[in-house]
């Protein structure tokens, strides 16, 4: 193994790019077999190719801007995923409401009746039922 080591010296190697490359790989070698459509596999392979040349690269400053690039893309689809989960797991003891002034989402305590809410951002009161 010391003989990959020094072979991938000054090499960009794996990123959340890469990683997104070869998830979209999976899954179009999954659907080719079941579409039976050679356009999956072809483009499978075009995914797999481009996954390991910018492994392999050693130009890593374009690597990297690429990565910032998708990570620009990737992290508020992530994050919203993220906000859905976390509303979706409180939801048996929290409410959320968004603040009519300044649209901003409040999470306020559930089964406590009617409440007066005051927003911490624009400090706007508003009255909802929990």
């Amino acid at each position: 193994m010391d003989w990959l080591r020094r072979f991938m010296i000054g090499r960009y190697g794996p990123d959340q790019l890469g990683v997104a490359l070869l998830i979209v790989y999976l899954i179009l070698i999954f659907f080719a077999p079941l579409t039976g459509l050679w356009i999956f596999r072809l483009l499978a392979l075009a995914v797999l190719i481009l996954c390991l040349f910018r492994m392999l690269s050693r130009n890593t400053a374009r690597r990297y801007q690429e990565n910032l690039k998708f990570l620009a893309f990737w992290n508020p689809i992530k994050s919203w995923f993220q906000k859905k989960k976390a509303r979706f797991k409180d939801s048996k003891t929290h409410r959320y409401y968004k603040c009519p002034n300044c649209k901003s989402t409040l999470r306020v305590p559930r089964g406590k009746g009617k409440i007066q809410i005051t927003c911490p951002v624009c400090h706007t009161e508003f009255i909802k039922k929990t």
